[in-house]
């Protein structure tokens, strides 16, 4: 037999948490173990929000799922006993509960606010975890709009206005001005911030918008190609900036400084740091052009064009930078490398003239000592294993 509609008390009231319901049916929904009653304060997930957690019982709630005739399915974190009573006590997370309806409702307030700010509408949202998200129609929407919508959604949380959520009669809702068409076309139930907003809406919402608590937008990010906001309301607003707060005066205590003069700290840091890589910058290409006059030196016992150098003790970028300097003389061609404790890295290149396939020398190479490498033909790079004879395979034609 088919079971009723569960009534959901949630619409009466959403600050109540707890009742007494009486069992309809002990199964599962998609394998995990679920109680159907006959009312229930759990709010089922849909419209973009999830379902409640709590108890049942002694029963662990994890989840709240409703199916397409409107029956809520309970599912439970273990199979209830076969002795379970047909009357229980139902008790939703308040925690939960709290912020997913300061969520919701702060989602109402932005989204109205991005529409009047911005002139962005809301396609869909999203309140997952302790974060919601509202994806618009727009493709860019600056951070300073963005910003001025967060100042007025929490100008409405001060002032603290009434929450209303009920399902009017087909000649009042005409009468609505709804910022959104509604999803269903029966019971319509319509959630109004008095005086600033009017929106079709199932989920469960604050009473009065100061119930929302602190709303922060976290991040504006495109998504489908539209812009996405995201954002945290209440006790998660709260921690979040409390976190923040948190790491300013620790980043002010690195620098000796109060949170208010990090900024100046890190800017003051950043100079220091510009200066010391320009220094560095400038030691880097006097040592690399000592080590190329040592090369070239050197370089009268093998021939005039051709270089065959190991640059011991130097780091990989050093040796490109050798590299590129020699790849500018027009006839040169030249194998260079540098070692670790697990290989050889090995660069060769070829001046404008220099009859050198850099890329394809150094590939054949490769594949015969089992390393790796290849390149353009002016210039390339690899790497041979432990124990290769550098030199001998650098000389080889």
């Amino acid at each position: 037999m088919p079971f009723p509609s569960t009534t959901l008390e949630h619409f009466a009231d959403p600050l109540v948490l707890r009742g007494e319901a009486r069992i309809l049916g002990v199964g599962a929904w998609k394998g995990t173990p679920a109680l159907v009653l006959d009312r229930t304060w759990f709010y089922p997930e849909s419209g973009g929000q999830l379902g409640d957690v709590g108890t049942i019982g002694d029963l662990l709630v994890v989840d709240t799922q409703v199916d397409a005739t409107g029956v809520v399915h309970h599912l439970l974190g273990e199979a209830p006993p076969p002795d379970l009573l047909p009357e229980v006590t139902c008790s939703v997370d308040r925690a939960r509960r709290r912020l997913h309806m300061a969520l919701h409702t702060g989602q109402h307030l932005l989204s109205r606010a991005l529409q009047e700010v911005a002139g962005a509408e809301t396609v869909s949202s999203r309140l997952f975890g302790s974060a919601c998200t509202i994806d618009t129609d727009l493709e860019s929407i600056g951070e300073s709009r963005v910003a001025e919508a967060e100042a007025l959604a929490n100008r409405w949380i001060e002032d603290d206005v009434p929450v209303r959520a009920w399902f009017p009669s087909e000649v009042e809702l005409r009468s609505l001005p709804l910022r959104r068409a509604p999803s269903v076309e029966e019971r319509i139930r319509v959630v109004s911030i008095e005086g600033f907003d009017v929106s079709p809406c199932g989920g469960t919402h604050c009473t009065r918008t100061a119930q929302i608590g602190p709303l922060t937008v976290t991040g504006l990010d495109r998504a489908k190609g539209k812009m996405r906001v995201a954002f945290l309301a209440g006790r998660a607003a709260l921690s979040e900036l409390k976190s923040r707060s948190d790491e300013l005066v620790a980043l002010g205590k690195l620098f000796t400084t109060g949170p208010y003069e990090v900024r100046q700290g890190i800017e003051k840091l950043r100079g220091s740091v510009k200066e010391a890589q320009e220094s560095l910058g400038i030691f880097r290409a006097a040592h690399v052009q000592r080590l190329l006059e040592r090369i070239l030196a050197r370089n009268d016992e093998l021939s005039a064009d051709r270089v065959i150098a190991y640059l011991d003790g130097e780091t990989v970028e050093t040796l490109r930078a050798v590299a590129t300097k020699l790849g500018t003389i027009p006839a040169m061609q030249a194998v260079i490398g540098v070692g670790a404790f697990d290989g050889v890295t090995i660069i060769a290149v070829k001046g404008d003239s220099a009859p050198f396939d850099a890329g394809a020398w150094l590939g054949r190479l490769a594949k015969a000592t089992g390393g790796r490498g290849g390149g353009r033909p002016e210039r390339a790079e690899g790497r041979w294993p432990a124990g290769a004879d550098f030199w001998s395979l650098a000389q080889t034609p």
